[in-house]
């Protein structure tokens, strides 16, 4: 995507900043179609401060109207209505939409409830069940039970919970760490006062009964490292051997011995002892809670006492102590993103949505809908294809609003498999399709409203979407031609070909590897019987007979640049068999000293980069005489004044 604009902004020239001129004064004309002061100026500011030496206004004009030719170009050539061009061009613009169009109010309600979790440390139990529909009654017998007393919240989650990991301890699950768990959930916790159980909860993953346990002032988080000495797994005499070493470990630290380099030793933990048992930064709950305990109680540069987990015997160094981070624009994008990726996702796009249909007098013309009742209950209630391809056929929009209206063809593609059995079901069915569209195409027209209304919308748009073209364009005329076309290369390079010179000799040749003296024997016999003309076809051929036992490199080196080619070009001495590979054998097949360059692959990349120097000048030659370019020389003249003062002011 970023590669796109880079493409179109290369062109663009930073200048002092100009024009006072109204942004959507038409500049110039390209090929029939308007270019605004709006547009240039954008593009002419992007990188101003980014350049040592500006070019004047004219010599950026030329640069621009270039440009601007050859996004024309891309687009008769029919760029613009690829598949892929479509959707690459929507899904940036879409992206880019996306935060115009949520209503502000409901997302800062979001953010700062998310926000607000961060401040309270909250610990709860839980009792889980599969995610079927039926357990939604199961667990609400549940809770009552326990509300009325006739079983406690922990023999509950022992008999009923699913959840493995906590139903042994009661459901006991520690604390909730805020975007760790799903959404359902993490509010639920947080949300139900302290010694409650809340409603039944669906996390997406099962049905849940969630009791809070405490709730607290945050501790924040603290950066911590620790060495461990396992005895998971270990018998008795084994656990108390661990035991006898993690002692002298804290032994050896009490008397001063560094920690790090004690981790790196002994610490069996290998995610943490190669970094010298740093863990990082945490917070409550995000580690087993003897580990989470200690490392918090821990002051900062401080040492704990040894302590048991399920993993084994630990001694934790807490590092720093952070209190809750303040809720700064960094942190305010991570919560966002955490909210797209759950059922917060739409709510703020719903309810400017709703704002919207508002504004826009949005609304289901009830007409088209009876009329689409009347034709499914001559039907008996049955929608089938027929009925379907019939409604599709109605003049009357289904639903209306200021700026347009949805057809019942639009509606049909919103509607469920499964739209009813009967005529009022059915009905309610295509309603329902018809709102839903009718929220799309809302959305949909307030999107295209926004480069009315918007300018830095606007212009990022129209920057991305002709940057796609330039370079595609580009790619066909220039890059990718120049590539390609051996023709073309080849006679570019005899034309310029004085150009062309090398300050020495320069040894040419296939250099062949091989596993052994026969086989590269062998190889350049078969070399002999080849055309090397295509060195990718020549390779593949002895490769098919030798497989992994050769390699060959075309190359061209001067004296002094590679001992090997020194070697056999140049009568230098023989380098040492590298022990290493098994390229043992090497010889040259067709080598030759060169005093100049005698083709163009001899110097092809700087060659293809004059080709493409030569046919861009060529296009934007043919450009130029293809699509006219008229200049609003008057507006022009104004920018340029308004330049050349800003230029003063700066002096």
């Amino acid at each position: 995507m970023k590669s796109h604009i880079i493409a179109a902004a290369a062109l663009v020239i930073a200048l002092p900043s100009v024009a006072r001129v109204k942004p959507n004064t038409v500049l110039m004309t390209v090929d029939g179609q308007p270019v605004t002061v709006g547009e240039f100026e954008y593009l002419y500011n992007k990188n101003n401060t980014q350049q040592l030496n500006p070019q004047s206004l004219d010599e950026y004009l030329l640069m621009f109207e270039n440009y601007k030719l050859k996004v024309a170009d891309a687009e008769h050539a029919g760029i613009d209505k690829t598949p892929a061009f479509e959707s690459e061009f929507i899904k940036f613009r879409d992206e880019l939409a996306a935060p115009y169009l949520v209503d502000k109010a409901t997302e800062d309600a979001l953010v700062n409830e998310a926000y607000s979790h961060r401040k309270d440390d909250v610990s709860v139990s839980h009792i889980m069940l599969p995610h079927e529909e039926k357990n939604i009654a199961k667990l609400d017998s549940i809770r009552n039970a326990i509300i009325a007393g006739a079983i406690s919240f922990e023999n509950a989650a022992k008999e009923y919970s699913v959840d493995r990991g906590s139903k042994a301890r009661g459901g006991k699950m520690g604390f909730v760490v805020p975007d760790r768990f799903p959404w359902s959930f993490e509010k639920a916790a947080y949300d139900t006062p302290v010694g409650e159980i809340s409603k039944v909860t669906d996390s997406g993953v099962g049905y849940h009964l969630i009791r809070v346990d405490s709730k607290e002032p945050s501790k924040g988080e603290v950066d911590a490292s620790h060495i461990l000495i396992m005895t998971r797994g270990l018998d008795k005499a084994g656990q108390e051997a661990a035991k006898v070493r993690i002692d002298s470990v804290y032994k050896a630290l009490m008397n001063g011995a560094d920690f790090a380099r004690l981790a790196e030793k002994v610490s069996q933990d290998p995610g943490s002892a190669s970094r010298g048992g740093a863990l990082g930064r945490f917070g409550h709950g995000m580690m087993v809670a003897e580990f989470d305990s200690a490392a918090f109680a821990t002051p900062a540069n401080a040492i704990s006492k040894p302590f048991a987990t399920a993993y084994g015997y630990h001694i934790v160094k807490t590092n720093e102590h952070f209190g809750v981070p303040e809720l700064d624009d960094k942190l305010r994008k991570a919560i966002i993103e955490r909210m797209a990726q759950d059922d917060r996702a739409n709510m703020a796009t719903n309810a400017k949505i709703d704002q919207l249909m508002s504004d826009y007098k949005a609304g289901i013309n009830e007409k088209t809908i009876a009329a689409i009742g009347r034709m499914i209950s001559d039907k008996g209630g049955i929608v089938d294809s027929a009925t379907i391809a019939n409604i599709v056929l109605l003049k009357g929009p289904v639903a209306t609003f200021k700026g347009g209206n949805v057809s019942a063809q639009d509606a049909m593609a919103y509607l469920p498999m499964e739209i009813g059995t009967d005529t009022e079901a059915a009905v309610a069915n295509i309603r329902e399709a018809a709102d839903n569209a009718l929220r799309a195409a809302v959305l949909d027209y307030a999107r295209k409203q926004l480069e009315n209304t918007v300018p830095e919308y606007r212009n990022l748009v129209n920057e991305y979407r002709d940057g796609i073209l330039l370079y595609e364009i580009s790619n066909r005329k220039v890059w990718d031609k120049a590539n390609k076309d051996a023709e073309g290369l080849k006679a570019f390079f005899e034309a310029n070909k004085d150009k062309y010179r090398w300050e020495k000799p320069k040894f040419k040749s296939y250099v062949f590897f091989a596993s052994s003296d026969s086989v590269l024997t062998e190889a350049m016999r078969l070399a002999d019987t080849l055309d090397p003309s295509d060195p990718t076809v020549f390779t593949q051929e002895l490769r098919k007979k030798f497989g992994r036992n050769i390699k060959v490199e075309r190359v061209i080196a001067a004296q002094g640049e590679n001992p090997i080619t020194d070697y056999l070009g140049f009568n230098g001495s023989k380098p040492a068999a590298d022990r290493q590979t098994k390229w043992a054998s090497y010889g040259a097949w067709k080598g030759r000293v060169l005093a100049q360059p005698e083709e163009a692959s001899d110097v092809r990349g700087v060659a293809v980069t004059d080709y493409q120097a030569q046919l861009e000048a060529e296009w934007i030659k043919e450009l130029h005489k293809k699509y006219p370019v008229k200049v609003n020389k008057k507006v022009f003249e104004k920018l340029k004044k308004e330049a050349n003062k800003q230029m003063s002011k700066a002096d």
